[in-house]
């Protein structure tokens, strides 16, 4: 008999449900999934609203073994900090595969924060210098925040530089993050954060290059998080041509990512893209070569690690008893 009610799971409930080793390890295990071809994935629509200054977009997804859908309903709105409300917020729609049936309804704007921070972090550990301790944040908001948390799980941080755009957001990421026990360091400038560092993190909705390339040295890996949509960019074209770029989705990345106007304007070849972060990890593709290369891994965020994040939280959200069931049919 299939279920008959509906699973209702807010922020608060899913919060405390997954540890970050639990978001770290769904993480890898979906993006070997992609790397085996063993998931369905659209590519992102989009709903673009200009004169409302944001977009939402729609993003679905099937993974198997075990059977997993839904999709992903989630909004960017850059200017919403001065409403009070996040920029970026999101519903979750589990259902069964087999039925339809809509299993579960959740949060996904702590979903999407979450599992953002640990692929890159996948990511970082997989491409970058084992021997990291240096990081510098372009940009240091919400995103900024779980893209250090689950650093700091990978890699034994020594140092962490931040910036950001205003003294205000500087202090209050400060405030947040000092709960870590890591050294952090404000800077004014975007160059005495990047420069020299291991493992640069941007994040930033900018729409023009952020870094310069002499300011990148030989062996450091950027995780370039911030473009994900077209038009959106934070890096130079002269510095992707210098790295070994790795994507989360070779499609996804050419339309929304961080070499997505690169490659619209003809500066970089979609062949330039080394591989996904999924073929590296299922050893179809080498990933860092040597110690001297610039890696690059171009996240744009997909609805597999959504889904697969939403299931876990479900199956445990059932074991515990959380969450408040509805029915929304009145059959049988």
């Amino acid at each position: 008999m299939p279920p008959l009610s509906t699973l209702l799971l807010t922020e608060k409930e899913i919060r405390p449900l997954l540890s970050p080793e639990e978001y770290l390890a769904i993480a890898e295990a979906t993006f070997r999934s992609h790397g085996e071809g063993k998931v369905i994935l659209p590519s992102k629509l989009y709903l673009d609203l200009p004169q409302l200054t944001g977009d939402f977009r729609a993003m679905p997804a099937f993974l198997d073994s075990p059977l997993r859908c839904g999709i992903k309903w989630v909004n960017a709105h850059p200017r919403n900090s001065r409403r009070g409300i996040p920029s970026v917020m999101a519903i979750i729609i589990l259902n069964d595969p087999r039925t339809g049936f809509p299993l579960a309804i959740l949060d996904g704007t702590t979903i999407t924060k979450m599992r953002t921070g640990a692929t890159a972090a996948v990511a970082a550990k997989v491409l970058a210098r084992r021997n990291c301790r240096t990081v510098g944040l372009v940009g240091c908001g919400v995103q900024a925040e779980t893209q250090l948390l689950f650093l700091s799980k990978v890699f034994p941080i020594k140092q962490v530089r931040f910036w950001g755009l205003t003294p205000s957001n500087r202090n209050r990421f400060y405030q947040n993050m000092k709960r870590l026990r890591l050294p952090l360091e404000a800077k004014k400038t975007i160059h005495e954060t990047v420069q020299g560092a291991d493992l640069v993190v941007t994040s930033t909705p900018s729409r023009r290059p952020l870094i310069r390339r002499e300011w990148i040295v030989p062996g450091t890996h950027i995780n370039a998080i911030g473009a994900d949509a077209a038009g959106k960019r934070e890096l130079p074209s002269d510095l992707l041509k210098m790295a070994r770029i790795f994507v989360d989705d070779r499609h996804q990345a050419a339309e929304s990512g961080e070499i997505n106007v690169p490659i619209a304007r003809g500066e970089i070849h979609p062949k330039q893209i080394k591989g996904t972060l999924g073929e590296v990890l299922c050893g179809i593709r080498r990933g860092r070569r040597n110690e001297k290369e610039i890696t690059l891994f171009d996240a744009t965020g997909l609805a597999i690690q959504d889904i697969a994040v939403a299931w876990a939280l479900f199956k445990k959200a059932r074991q515990k008893g959380i969450g408040r069931s509805l029915r929304f049919f009145s059959w049988p």
